[in-house]
């Protein structure tokens, strides 16, 4: 099953106290303990990003790695179509979305990832990571909110931190309105919308108030907001049993290899 995560905002790298979405992405793999790369290409590589992944999912149950595209040349050979068709899920960090479209251009990812979606890997991401899934979305890469083209394997658009950011929606309505970008949704922090194919088939959220909303042009040429009802995710909390020393060690000298 084609299966996409999008973040409007939230999970590990903004909301590190509350792990909802993190373990929500984690039910979506068919394996009870799935294997996890996260790409941080849009902040940079930020070894903080990497460090914060980590240090959520290093004692849950998955097998975490993360690829490291600005860092290849130090690591030995890396076989990036092999490394991501063998993963469970594929999560993307935010950032600069027009940045990371480039690099992942650059090494053909682009293609290995719809690639993956077709297989059945899991995509996930928040804020950049969410939206470079669709045909489009709202970008600041460039200091403004302005229009940008995704990878289209969903065929809307997104918008992300509504609620955070508020200065994007009004860009977003008006290049629905104008024809700029597709008929698609808008995400406060904390709220995810899970795709089946190329439908939206649920709205799930770990804050209460996180809300999300279906965004059309209308026949008038007007733009109208349908609202979508998320369901409220109160996380379970980190795992109560730790990770064998050994499992620890194995993933260490992986990652080091990989990063």
């Amino acid at each position: 099953m084609r299966t996409i995560f999008a973040m409007g905002g939230g999970g590990f790298t903004m909301e590190p106290e509350n792990p909802a979405l993190d373990e929500f992405i984690l039910s979506l793999a068919p394996r009870r303990e799935p294997k996890l790369l996260f790409l941080p290409t849009a902040g940079g590589d930020s070894e903080g990003q990497i460090a914060r992944f980590y240090a959520t999912f290093s004692e849950r149950p998955c097998e975490p790695a993360h690829l490291s595209l600005f860092r290849l040349g130090g690591t030995g050979p890396v076989h990036l179509r092999d490394l991501v068709l063998s993963q469970d899920i594929v999560f993307v960090g935010g950032g600069s979305m027009r940045l990371m479209l480039a690099i992942w251009r650059e090494y053909k990812l682009d293609r290995v990832l719809r690639e993956a979606w077709e297989r059945g890997v899991v995509l996930a991401g928040l804020s950049a990571g969410a939206m470079c899934w669709f045909a489009g979305g709202v970008t600041t890469s460039t200091g403004v909110p302005e229009p940008a083209e995704g990878l289209g394997l969903l065929p809307g658009s997104l918008s992300v931190h509504a609620d955070g950011e508020p200065d994007r929606l009004p860009v977003y309505r008006e290049a629905i309105r104008a024809g700029a970008l597709p008929a698609g949704y808008a995400a406060d922090d904390g709220c995810g919308l899970l795709f089946r194919g190329e439908t939206c088939v649920r709205a799930v959220s770990s804050r209460p108030e996180a809300r999300a909303w279906r965004i059309e042009r209308t026949s008038d040429g007007d733009v109208e907001h349908t609202p979508l009802l998320p369901t409220y995710l109160p996380h379970a909390g980190r795992e109560e049993r730790s990770t064998p020393p050994d499992v620890l060690e194995f993933r260490q000298a992986r990652r080091r290899r990989i990063g």
